[in-house]
């Protein structure tokens, strides 16, 4: 607390001691502990009530703070969400539509897009094969393939001689494993 060393404290016991005497020192020294208790306390009386004045400052301005909270929205509207939505719905329902271009408007817009064609070079034709995706010429073949190698069912008949044989099986789709 003062910052005393253990020597500077034996020093000030042996002055004491000689001063005192060794009679009245254990006295002295009660007292002087009963006098620095009676300070602590006072000073933690002291502490306590400052931060108790603190404490109550701090709560009026909250409470100051909160009123004005209070009166603000009290004296305002009220706060409904639903029935501002409400107003939001009907004011764009009442609201007129926006009135329909005039033929002057059209003609002009008509007359750039025709300017704005005619400045671009026009792109060749694609030929039909050209705009068809490209694909595999497996993919390409399978369709034909498939077409020829499945004949028709009145042709399957009079192709077979013997009517007990079984029927001849499919053959495979093309990119499929039997």
């Amino acid at each position: 607390m003062f910052d005393m060393s253990w020597g500077e404290v034996m020093l000030i016991g042996g002055v004491a001691l000689i001063v005192i005497g060794p009679k009245d020192l254990p006295k002295a020294l009660r007292t002087v502990g009963q006098m620095t208790a009676k300070l602590k306390r006072m000073a933690g009386e002291f502490q306590a009530q400052f931060s108790e004045a603190m404490r109550e400052a701090e709560l009026d301005e909250v409470r100051r703070e909160v009123d004005g909270i209070n009166r603000s929205v009290s004296t305002g509207t009220s706060f409904n969400p639903i029935q501002s939505i409400r107003d939001e719905i009907k004011g764009a329902i009442d609201r007129p539509a926006a009135p329909p271009p005039s033929n002057e408007t059209l003609a002009a817009a008509t007359a750039q897009l025709q300017a704005e064609a005619a400045a671009t070079p026009a792109l060749p034709p694609k030929s039909a094969a050209e705009s068809a995706p490209e694909s595999t010429p497996d993919a390409a073949a399978a369709p034909a393939a498939a077409s020829a190698a499945v004949p028709h069912p009145a042709a399957a008949g009079s192709a077979t001689s013997n009517p007990d044989a079984p029927p001849a099986a499919a053959p495979p789709i093309t990119g499929q494993t039997p």
